[in-house]
């Protein structure tokens, strides 16, 4: 039997709650994130999306492209409010439910609580009943595996729904770009277009032996999802411990200088998943490869927890010069942070504010 896999996903969702608190934002611009120093784009309006808005986005570039937009910090301690409320709602449904951040979750609906024959009444009745009880909309993908879902979900934004049966997921997959799957961000995609990948049936067809030559074993999970294989089970207990991005070069790079504008955008966007998270942490860690695969990792444990960009990049910077950057060709660099910081209850709602 085929499983039943939902990927819910909340629609612009810290603008959005912005947009419900003060009904004057409603068709106006919105930008959420760090709107001092290096911050980087948290959510953006659709509004804001039609001048180039995107998540992920420098801060300042956002402001070149979108002058007249309103610009706000995040407000954790509400969203958090308006996403337990969502669980709760996801709840009545299934058990089998993980959270991938305050605003998308995987739900496993094969069996669930209402005795709903098909994922896609699941999803209209729950996309229903949030949008009754928190006035706010969600896009919904449902399909035989997390992947399918997640793309489905993407197909049809905002307040959409998808379906993709299994025996019409290769007509779906197929011609998408392979910038498409989840985990292919542009260094990925830059060396697959090298190879020849341009879409998802290029991936597919392409030789694993070659794929896992060129990209370990990310090629082979990439060359799995691509031939529709995704076989990850929905976690309901999933507790995440760290988060952190890390980029493999086109080429070897050697300078110092070449190195440190990536890993201020790495930053740019661990900032952005931490704040997505809700999370703030201790330990920060730069991960090194060399030209000739040699792995070395440098962590600094800090009194206090962070989440800046600037903040993170003040530290990363700190730690280069315990690594090979500057001194050998380097292929890989990351940013991970970690030893996450756990507030009482009463901190909570003040994590970020």
């Amino acid at each position: 039997m085929h499983r039943k896999i939902i990927h819910m996903d909340m629609d612009a969702f810290y603008a959005s709650v912005e947009q419900l608190d003060k009904p004057s934002l409603g068709k106006k611009p919105v930008i959420v994130g760090g709107i001092t120093g290096r911050g980087v784009v948290c959510a953006a309006s659709y509004e804001a999306r039609k001048f180039g808005v995107r998540s992920a986005m420098p801060m300042k570039i956002a402001r070149e492209k979108c002058p007249h937009g309103v610009y706000l910090e995040p407000r954790m301690g509400r969203y958090k409010e308006i996403s337990n409320m969502i669980m709760e709602i996801l709840q009545e449904y299934t058990d089998l439910i993980e959270p991938l951040s305050l605003d998308e979750a995987y739900l496993d609906v094969t069996e669930n609580k209402k005795g709903l024959p098909y994922a896609s009444i699941v999803a209209r009745e729950a996309k229903k009943k949030i949008r009754q009880e928190t006035g706010l909309t969600a896009s919904a993908g449902a399909g035989p595996s997390k992947f399918i879902a997640k793309l489905a979900s993407d197909h049809d934004k905002p307040d959409g729904i998808v379906v993709v049966p299994p025996e019409k997921v290769w007509s779906f997959i197929s011609g998408m770009e392979v910038g498409k799957i989840p985990g292919v961000g542009l260094a990925t995609e830059s060396r697959l277009r090298e190879m020849g990948i341009f879409k998802i049936k290029d991936l597919a067809e392409y030789p694993v032996e070659k794929l896992h030559d060129r990209l370990g074993k990310h090629g082979l999970f990439l060359s799995g999802l691509a031939r529709g294989v995704d076989e990850r089970p929905v976690y309901s207990h999933r507790e995440i411990k760290s988060i952190g991005e890390e980029t493999t070069f086109d080429r070897d790079l050697l300078l110092k200088e070449e190195i440190v504008p990536i890993l201020s955008d790495l930053a740019g966007e661990v900032e952005r998943r931490l704040i997505k998270n809700g999370k703030k942490g201790r330990t920060v860690t730069l991960k090194v490869k060399t030209g000739d695969f040699r792995n070395s990792t440098r962590s600094r444990t800090l009194p206090d927890p962070v989440f800046q960009r600037s903040e993170l990049l003040s530290i990363v910077n700190g730690l280069i010069p315990k690594t090979s950057i500057g001194r050998e060709r380097v292929r890989l660099v990351g940013i991970t942070v970690s030893n996450f910081f756990k507030p009482a209850a009463y901190e909570q709602l003040r994590l970020f504010d």
